[in-house]
Formats: structure tokens, C-alpha cells, sequence
């Protein structure tokens, strides 16, 4: 039976073209994905929106909030197999995982994109679009939480990351690895998530800023990030969790205000954890109620905390939601 798809547009490279004038990379006035219909409906009955025509860059946390009610009203009305999202790569990453966090389908939601542009040799954006689609309609695909297709390889929301600045082959799961393969004639599923999650939210209220640690950084940038209001911090910590000891006076202000601090590693595999117990060390910063979170970069971590404090009616219990 043929199955039918949700294929919503929101811009990226896979809808621009690179000018013959200037040489830039520039959006089209009019998607050329959209001109490919009647290819992608020998694969499934597709039924295709443009939400945005945006440079992923300009994608905000409110645009992925409206994506996600687009996407509740229309499987509300209309029983869809399967969503698709064309999105632009720098920002895909943190679509995913605000999809993954605020939706509870069993039907698949899986995001693709290009590294070159429609009218560039070798392009990939049709083949990243082709394959996400197969993706979508395959039965074993469904009460997998958000899924990325790009490159023949299919990756959870949550590990996936941008790894190359250019390379097709940039979207990898550091520590994990892809989910799922795709061949010419077969979807290959070989892992499953374990744990799904979801937070309902219906507005975005509260604000949440990202900094990264480096050797000797003063107190100065997390107290700005207080005066400027800002209702939580994320912290892309070094090594296992820790921070230049300057850093700690600013962090207990934070937790005398009950400001959230959550802290990661900047680097892209392990686990941050309170281990060492010197001062800045994550043992200590545990201790005053800095939060840690396994296995998330900065720019998740900082999603999952503006979700959590945005989540609606009954607020969370940051902890646990961290654990």
C-alpha cells in the first residue's frame, strides 16, 4: 500500500543555487525541490508544505516551535506514515532534537539536507531527499523518536552532530554511531532508542545563553549573562566537567539566584561528571548544584534547558530531568 507522506520545506542549502554572478550560495525565489514531485511520488503520496525559506543559520527556537505545531496540526487532520523535513545542515542538528523532545508520534519524523546546493556538481540534496523519504515509509522506522538521513546513514536526534564544515559525509553520531543504514534496496535498521522523552510546550518565555570554557576564563561573561537576564546557563566545561577556577564565584551567585548552570564537555566524546574535587573541578561544582547531562553537546544541552524551563503548566524538576 502506498504510504503517505508529510514533506515540509524550510529552506537550507538544499533549496539554493550558487550565482552565476557573484559565486555565493544564495536562496531561490522558488524551491527546485518543489519541482521534483512528480519523481518523489513513485516513493509515496506526498503532500508538500513550505513552512520557511530560511538559511539555517536564521532558524530561532520559536521557528522550530512552529514547525512542530505544523506539523501536530496537520497529522491531526490527515493520518500521514511519515513526516520529512528539508532543513539547512548548520542549524539541523538542533531542529531535531527540539522535534525530539516536544513530539510524541509513533510515525517517523526525519530530517535531511545538502552540502551542495541544487545546481552544483555532485549535488545531494534529491539523493538525501529520495532516501529520507524511504526512510519515512519504512514500518520499522515508526516509535523511533526524530530521525536525520543524510549520506546513507540514519541517526538519532540526539547523538547526531555537524562534523565537517564541507563534507558530505558530515553528519556523524561521535561515540554511538549511525542507527540505521540505507542501500539501494533495503532500509537496515541494526540499533533502537532505548528511552524517549517528551515535554509539552506552548511558548517560548524563558531564555537560555551557551558559553564555552577555555584556559583562563574570568567570571566577567557569566555575570554579563545574569545582568542580561537570562533565565539559565549551559557551560561547554573542559574535560570531564571542570572550569578555570574564576569561573566558580559567578557560578554560585547563579545558584543563589536559583539560575540553572548545566555543564557538558566540549569535547565530543565521554561523559561529563563530577569528578575532580579542586576548585573549578566538577566534583566541587556538583556539589553547589550545577547540573550535568550525559552525553549532549552545548547547543542540545542549552535546547533541553530552554524546553525545560518552558514546559507548560507544571514546571520540571530540573535534576531529574538532567539525570
Amino acid at each position: 500500500m502506498t504510504k503517505k507522506i508529510l514533506l515540509i520545506h524550510t529552506g537550507g542549502t538544499i533549496s539554493m543555487h550558487v550565482s552565476e554572478d557573484t559565486g555565493a550560495v544564495v536562496p531561490d525565489t522558488v524551491n527546485p525541490l518543489t519541482k521534483e514531485h512528480a519523481k518523489l511520488e513513485r516513493l509515496a503520496a506526498i503532500t508538500e508544505i513550505e513552512a520557511f525559506n530560511l538559511p539555517s543559520p536564521h532558524m530561532t527556537p520559536e521557528h522550530m516551535l512552529k514547525l512542530r505545531n505544523i506539523i501536530a496540526d496537520e497529522l491531526a487532520h490527515e493520518a500521514f506514515d511519515g513526516v520529512v523535513i528539508t532543513h539547512g545542515t548548520d542549524t539541523l542538528e538542533e531542529t531535531a532534537y527540539f522535534l525530539d523532545l516536544t513530539t510524541k508520534l509513533e510515525a517517523p519524523i526525519v530530517l535531511t539536507g545538502a552540502m551542495r546546493s541544487s545546481n552544483e556538481l555532485g549535488a545531494d540534496g534529491l539523493y538525501n531527499l529520495v532516501a529520507a523519504i524511504r526512510v519515512a515509509s519504512d514500518e520499522d522506522a515508526r516509535g523511533k523518536g526524530v530521525l536525520v538521513v543524510m549520506n546513507d546513514e540514519i541517526h538519532q536526534a540526539v547523538n547526531v552532530t555537524k562534523t565537517s564544515t564541507s563534507s558530505v559525509s558530515t553528519f556523524q553520531s561521535p561515540q554511538y554511531g549511525p542507527i540505521g543504514l540505507v542501500t539501494k534496496t533495503m532500509i537496515h535498521f541494526h540499533h533502537a532508542p532505548i528511552i524517549r522523552e517528551f515535554v509539552d510546550v506552548q511558548n517560548l518565555t524563558k531564555r537560555v545563553a551557551m558559553l564555552k570554557v577555555y584556559a583562563g576564563m574570568d567570571g566577567d561573561l557569566v555575570d554579563a549573562v545574569v545582568e542580561a537576564g537570562y533565565d539559565g546557563l549551559v557551560l561547554e566545561g573542559l574535560g570531564q566537567g571542570n572550569v578555570p577556577p574564576a569561573l566558580v564565584p559567578s557560578i554560585e551567585k547563579m545558584m543563589q539566584q536559583r539560575l540553572p548552570v548545566v555543564l557538558v564537555s566540549r569535547c565530543f566524546n565521554g561523559i561529563a561528571q563530577g569528578v575532580y574535587g579542586y576548585e573549578g573541578g566538577g566534583k566541587q561544582l556538583e556539589n553547589i548544584g550545577v547540573l550535568f547531562t550525559t552525553g549532549l553537546n552545548g547547543p542540545k544541552a542549552r535546547l533541553r534547558l530552554l524546553i525545560g524551563l518552558n514546559q507548560h503548566q507544571q514546571p520540571l524538576e530540573m535534576s531529574r530531568f538532567f539525570e
